[in-house]
């Protein structure tokens, strides 16, 4: 651990492109956007952000669970160019889309969450890596209390559901068009609206 901060302290601090690019190519205001980066600077002082960090940070919102592989799968939908760090600009972008996003772009990314091998299609084996991290995640607290079989019955249903033409994988548009007729699915997308 002592020597991954060591690294983490000499690799050379990394200062995102202007704040300009970042308010054109996203949905926040120049003014949120110093907001954000004062907080991404005060967690992540290189300006970069390793899955470790990550995982710790994210660790701190779901004290009752083991957050650590949500976190990882998390960190891999962040990192877009898979080079193991988050930059300040992976960050905002995906925070963008997260919270002020379009129907469409939010599914899209959701989808590239739950797609692992980033293959173009959510096999049963991804999805259930997903939804048992979110129940680790969630912890013991979650209510009602979970049986043992949970995650693989809500894996089912979805699949049941999303699998439009019975191949075994879920294409990006099965999942669009599922996510999309599903009201659970779409009012759970519009609460990240009001984060901020």
């Amino acid at each position: 651990d002592k020597i991954e901060d060591e690294l983490e302290m000499t690799t050379v601090c990394h200062r995102p492109e202007g704040l300009e690019q970042l308010e054109a190519q996203t949905n926040f205001t120049k003014r949120e956007l110093q907001v954000l980066y004062r907080g991404f600077k005060n967690e992540c002082p290189s300006g970069v952000v390793n899955e470790e960090t990550f995982k710790q940070i994210y660790a701190q919102f779901f004290p009752h669970g083991d957050a650590s592989m949500y976190a990882h799968y998390l960190f891999n939908a962040f990192d877009t160019a898979q080079n193991g760090s988050v930059k300040f600009e992976d960050f905002v972008m995906a925070l963008s889309i997260l919270l002020r996003g379009t129907v469409h772009e939010k599914l899209r990314w959701t989808f590239n969450l739950y797609d692992i091998n980033k293959d173009g299609y959510i096999n049963k084996e991804e999805m259930m890596d997903i939804v048992k991290a979110i129940y680790d995640m969630m912890g013991k607290y979650t209510y009602p209390v979970l049986k043992e079989d949970a995650p693989r019955q809500h894996v089912e249903v979805f699949f049941q559901k999303m699998d439009k033409n019975k191949d075994g994988v879920v294409t990006l548009d099965e999942f669009i068009e599922s996510c999309q007729e599903d009201d659970n699915i779409m009012r759970s997308l519009q609460l990240f609206e009001n984060v901020m």
